[in-house]
């Protein structure tokens, strides 16, 4: 049996006896145990962290960039294995797999130009002989948890920057898929970055709360569902912690009666259903509007639906693979029968979905339900999971209501040839992330990624220049070379810029 160690101090750190199952998704077996880590295995973290973190706060950011262009090197070189070990215990598709890493790469190349990004302001003559500068500084010894449905992405998306800004990162990944995490920090020692900088600990509840609770851990950037998201801000901001900590989500797509209903046929079916529904980012409610154009869309959508491909990981044929767990299937499966006990019609049901040869893996077909209202509780809450659910609406106003009434604010898409409510749309919205004939509206890179309500907790987003501010605080200097010594009465009066 393969263990999953922790990583401290530059290396496989052994400690501990609880271990938590890796499952690999496809056949149902256990294929490795991660070591669940304690305070004490924390303590060692944060003791590398901090002997670590002065030599590498002091590097100049040029120096720091390179390793980031090293690191990105390597995991190019390192794509494909990188891909299979996270599509082994995830379930996604490999295709998939290769793009949730690169669009981890891509907040890396963002993280590359740091020496740009940290530059301060500047103002020659704010007095007489006076100059007013300012100049952002790491935080110190910072922490990120993130999720099992982008092993590679989120973390990157996280210590990237961090680790550019001149901090040692800590990071908890989900024990479900630890691997690639582990051997993310691996490739970044590989890349120059010294020992201590970028460590991984593994665990559940008691390894969370000691990061909220640990003293010398300045920051915590967290990505999970929002009851836990909630949980990891309050504590944490309690404990004088600088948080950030996004939730869960129920995005829409609101159809409207000009739409390209192939294009947004298209869109669906990878945006609802790619990566089995396992994205905070995926579309599982369309919304069209009118009765015209839901019978439309529908007529075209349910033969799309089942003619999806569900397979293995590795089957380069397929569109989705199985769900992380078989306790999230069960999950999702009673989220299908809440749906129909509600009163939704269950166009096409995906339960019961079985692959040949994979009988013990954790597949659900593609599920698509019509006639959904905002007040089903399965409607209201997240299922993630491949679950289409259709809610008609019969105005514009009613489609902007819908996203904008929504306990969850994380990204909304509408799918129209018309500018006008298109720009109407997305300036009256009231969520985040906003998807304009885009199905999936993450932004790139060099922008800035959160959504809205009990999507997020906190008042920075993650990455691109929000990334930057959240893992720096900001010095301030006023400064005066007189010609002769400063005596006198004005000495003691505050000085004023007039």
């Amino acid at each position: 049996m393969r263990n999953i160690d922790h990583y401290i101090g530059g290396g496989a750190f052994v400690s501990g006896a609880r271990h938590h199952d890796v499952f690999d998704p496809n056949n149902g077996g256990v294929q490795a145990q991660v070591r669940l880590g304690s305070r004490a295995d924390l303590e060692k973290a944060v003791a590398a962290a901090e002997a670590a973190l002065p030599g590498w706060a002091a590097t100049n950011p040029q120096r720091r960039a390179r390793v980031m262009f090293n690191f990105k090197a390597l995991v190019e070189q390192n794509m494909e294995d990188l891909a299979l070990l996270l599509a082994s215990e995830h379930g996604k598709v490999v295709a998939d797999a290769r793009g949730d890493v690169q669009r981890g790469l891509e907040v890396i190349e963002f993280a590359c130009g740091i020496p740009h990004a940290l530059k301060g302001e500047y103002t020659q003559g704010a007095g007489p002989g006076i100059d007013v500068y300012s100049m952002r500084q790491p935080l110190g010894v910072v922490a990120g948890i993130t999720p099992f449905n982008f092993p590679a992405m989120i973390p990157m998306w996280m210590f990237g920057v961090a680790i550019a800004c001149g901090n040692a990162f800590i990071l908890k990944p989900s024990e479900r898929d630890p691997s690639v995490p582990v051997r993310l920090a691996e490739l970044m020692k590989e890349a120059g970055l010294p020992d201590g900088i970028l460590q991984v600990v593994h665990g559940d509840k008691e390894m969370v709360d000691a990061i909220l609770d640990h003293e010398a851990i300045k920051a915590i950037s967290f990505v999970g569902s929002s009851d836990i998201a909630e949980y990891i801000y309050s504590r944490g901001t309690a404990n004088g912690k600088r948080v950030q900590a996004f939730g869960g989500a129920k995005n829409h797509g609101i159809v409207m009666p000009d739409a390209d209903l192939d294009m947004v046929v298209n869109d669906l079916a990878g945006a609802a259903f790619g990566s089995a529904g396992e994205r905070c980012m995926a579309l599982p409610v369309v919304v069209p509007v009118g009765d015209k154009t839901a019978n439309a869309l529908r007529e075209k959508l349910v033969p799309a639906i089942e003619a999806l491909r569900v397979g293995v990981s590795t089957d380069a044929e397929a569109h989705y693979g199985p769900v992380v767990t078989a306790a999230h299937k069960a999950r999702i499966e009673q989220y299908i029968q809440m749906c129909q006990d509600e009163g939704g019609e269950l166009v096409v049901d995906g339960r019961g979905f079985t692959l040949q040869g994979h009988e013990e893996g954790f597949f659900i077909g593609p599920t698509f339900f019509d006639h959904v209202k905002p007040s089903f509780r399965s409607y209201q809450e997240e299922i993630f999971g491949p679950v289409l659910q259709m809610v008609r609406a019969d105005s514009f106003e009613e489609a902007v209501r819908l996203p904008s009434d929504h306990q969850y604010g994380n990204g909304v898409a509408i799918f129209t040839r018309n500018g006008h409510a298109a720009r109407e749309f997305a300036a009256r919205v009231n969520v985040g992330m906003v998807g304009i004939n885009v199905p999936i509206p993450v932004p790139v890179a060099y922008h800035t990624f959160g959504g809205w309500k009990r999507s997020g907790f906190g008042d920075i987003d993650q990455h691109g220049p929000e990334g930057v501010r959240f893992w720096t605080k900001v010095k301030k200097v006023t400064q005066r070379w007189p010609d002769g010594s400063v005596t006198g009465e004005n000495a003691f009066v505050i000085p004023t810029m007039g």
